[in-house]
């Protein structure tokens, strides 16, 4: 999201508190982040096409109106079974798949991931998207504990290592806030990966 509104901004600005704000805004409700990036590119083309266009965007909340349009057209191409790419279901289904494929797991996460498919796959029937971000948030957050927990301490040291090392040309650029948040969702994606495993979020699909 940050390389994305960067890039298309035109010169480097890295995003603030209140920008970090709205991102999580965006993913608590659901949206996926094709969704956001879709309503921030036509913000940003309209901007390109005004006569403000000399000024640079600030802020990712000057495009906060076109994520809303774009999110309220998803909505409604989602209940007339019109919206392209991957739905809810079929993700879900996608994370269930990915869990029982998973590779390397201990005692601990074995069984976690296991449940856990068996989980998701049911909410995926039943159709009960209601909070589901949130619910998926929680459920990967005890997944990555019982990864860890099977990791050992070393194993986890050094993914955060590599972490900080990759975050630390922008340590004097980003509040401290804002940092340890990028820093804990780059710690739970490589945890992940390490097990082939995807993020349990809409947000990233």
């Amino acid at each position: 999201m940050e390389e994305f509104f960067v890039s298309r901004r035109g010169d480097p600005l890295m995003l603030s508190n209140a920008d970090w704000h709205l991102i999580r805004k965006w993913r608590t409700a659901g949206l996926p982040l094709r969704v956001v990036l879709r309503g921030i590119t036509d913000a940003l083309d309209s901007h390109a096409h005004s006569w403000s266009r000399a000024r640079k965007v600030g802020s990712l909340a000057y495009c906060a109106a076109e994520v809303d349009v774009a999110a309220e057209r998803w909505r409604r191409a989602l209940a007339l079974g019109e919206e392209e790419g991957v739905s809810a279901e079929s993700a879900l289904r996608g994370f269930a798949d990915a869990l029982d494929g998973a590779r390397e797991l201990g005692p601990r996460s074995a069984p976690v991931a296991r449940d856990l498919a068996v989980e998701i796959r049911a909410r995926a029937e039943d159709g009960a998207l209601r909070d589901l971000e949130s619910w998926l948030v929680e459920r990967e957050a005890s997944l990555r504990a019982a990864l860890e927990a099977d990791m050992g301490r070393a194993a986890v040291d050094a993914i955060a290592e590599a972490v900080d090392r990759d975050l630390a040309p922008y340590r004097d650029r980003m509040p401290a806030r804002v940092l340890e948040q990028v820093r804990m969702e780059s710690l739970t994606r490589r945890v992940l990966e390490a097990h082939g495993l995807p993020r349990l979020s809409l947000f990233h699909l």
